[in-house]
């Protein structure tokens, strides 16, 4: 292995364990967004409670009626699906980089670099969704209707089919463009910026503080263009409460069952306008732009570390062999 470079699973490792430190931080974040993106005027009505009217209500009633725990709902299936989606994602982004630059030495257009993350993401939802749509159910579960991730799955497959476990898979398919618009714009800027610095940091690498504010500015940019489309995988892999289906009306009960992600947003936009599709938004920006610049610094120091893990392990290896 070269010294200054990390295989697709050497990077998939350092993507994955940066990924998790950082989710682990703005989880509670996680939550709130949640919850704010499923929630409407008719079942806010029947609980009152666990109607928010923004982030800061959200987070004082949560703790109030659930407790910390509850700002921790489903922190087991969403860190393990953080883990295994980077993990994919981050494997299948290094292996088809590799493999595009190894037939097409050189650099690459904004274009190359959107497709090449498309497809990467692409493949890492295909493997990871079903872990998302157990996260979904378990943060957006009431009091009371709390359950493990076996019992979802059981309860899944019991009324959906097997099918329900990728709830949201086409819209994910297209959320694919969030994490390519966001690595190839930072990719963008981080050359940008090297080639416009004089004198850049030791061994031409970015400093963290640099990381952090470019990978900031990815990810707003990536949120802010794909967030009905966020919205619209999260309601679909929601499920209203037990009560709902005998307290509120045929035409309620209609308004909170989708079939498609059209149909969310064609159904959010009658109910509250088109404010209705970014219901959630400074939540989420806040989160995903912590949550990829946290990943982007962890990453590189990571990187290092687990470059210097691989060669200690090659080592121990080697010595075995001779022995």
């Amino acid at each position: 292995m070269p010294e200054d470079k990390l295989t697709p699973f050497g990077d998939a490792v350092a993507g994955s364990l940066g990924a998790l430190f950082a989710n682990t931080v703005v989880f509670p974040l996680d939550v709130i967004k949640t919850r704010l993106q499923v929630q409407n005027r008719a079942l806010g009505k029947l609980n009152p409670d666990q109607h928010y009217t923004n982030a800061l209500d959200a987070f004082l009633k949560i703790l109030r009626s659930e407790g910390i725990s509850g700002l921790y709902a489903g922190i087991g299936a969403g860190l393990f699906g953080t883990v295994a989606q980077n993990f994919a994602y981050f494997y299948w982004w290094s292996w088809i980089r590799n493999w595009y630059f190894a037939r097409r030495p050189g650099p690459t257009s904004t274009a190359v670099e959107l497709s090449l993350g498309a497809a990467a993401g692409a493949m890492s939802q295909i493997f990871t969704l079903p872990i998302a749509v157990v996260a979904t159910r378990q943060q957006t579960g009431v009091k009371g209707e709390h359950k493990d991730s076996l019992s979802i799955i059981r309860q899944i497959i019991k009324e959906e089919g097997y099918q329900g476990l990728w709830k949201g898979l086409r819209a994910s398919l297209v959320l694919c463009s969030n994490p390519a618009i966001t690595y190839g714009t930072f990719e963008r800027l981080k050359a940008a910026w090297l080639g416009r610095k004089s004198g850049p940091g030791p061994n031409g690498k970015l400093g963290a503080g640099e990381i952090f504010v470019i990978g900031a500015i990815a990810k707003t940019l990536a949120t802010v263009v794909t967030y009905p489309y966020i919205l619209a995988k999260v309601r679909l892999q929601w499920k209203p409460p037990a009560h709902a289906h005998t307290s509120l009306s045929d035409k309620d009960r209609e308004r909170v069952s989708y079939k498609s992600s059209l149909d969310v947003l064609k159904k959010v936009l009658e109910s509250d306008g088109i404010v209705g599709w970014y219901k959630g938004m400074p939540a989420q920006i806040t989160k995903a732009v912590l949550c990829q610049a946290i990943l982007f610094v962890s990453k590189e120091e990571v990187t290092q570390y687990t470059l210097l893990l691989f060669r200690l392990l090659a080592a121990r290896q080697a010595n075995a062999l001779k022995a």
